[in-house]
């Protein structure tokens, strides 16, 4: 099954949204895991703890990796970069917004998408809630 890792900077943010997802999809259990904040408790990321992370979530069927903030996402570049070549292969970083796109793995995840398909629900959730705000398009 897709594994997905949150990265964030905040370890309470990161597990909030994971028990968002999991709260709101009842009776899935997608792989997920979580790499935010730095050892000491404060806020950061750590491109070891990603690399970690995304190798726990594995199975073989790839990982795909959504992430709070701009500096998390370069943690996760950095963290692809220290993977085994092989498995970097098959894991993706999604530009999606952290908790509408993991609601949106999460979903996919557990009902057995592949990780194109994992990827592209989480990529595609922030223009869904874009719609829901500003209404039906005019005619």
């Amino acid at each position: 099954m897709t594994g997905i890792v949150v990265v964030s900077h905040s370890r309470p943010l990161a597990d909030a949204a994971v028990a968002l997802a999991k709260g709101l999809i009842p009776g899935l259990d997608a792989p997920t895991e979580v790499a935010a904040g730095l050892p000491d408790g404060s806020l950061g990321t750590d491109a070891t703890e990603i690399m970690a992370a995304i190798e726990r979530a594995d199975d073989g069927s790839g990982v795909l990796v959504l992430a709070d903030l701009g500096s998390g996402v370069l943690s996760a570049q950095m963290a692809l970069e220290l993977l085994d070549p092989d498995l970097a292969a098959h894991v993706r970083l999604s530009g999606a917004a952290l908790v509408e796109g993991l609601v949106a793995a999460y979903a996919a995840a557990g009902t057995g998408k592949d990780l194109d398909a994992v990827q592209a629900d989480a990529d595609a959730a922030a223009s869904l809630k874009l719609r829901q705000v500003a209404g039906p398009p005019p005619d």
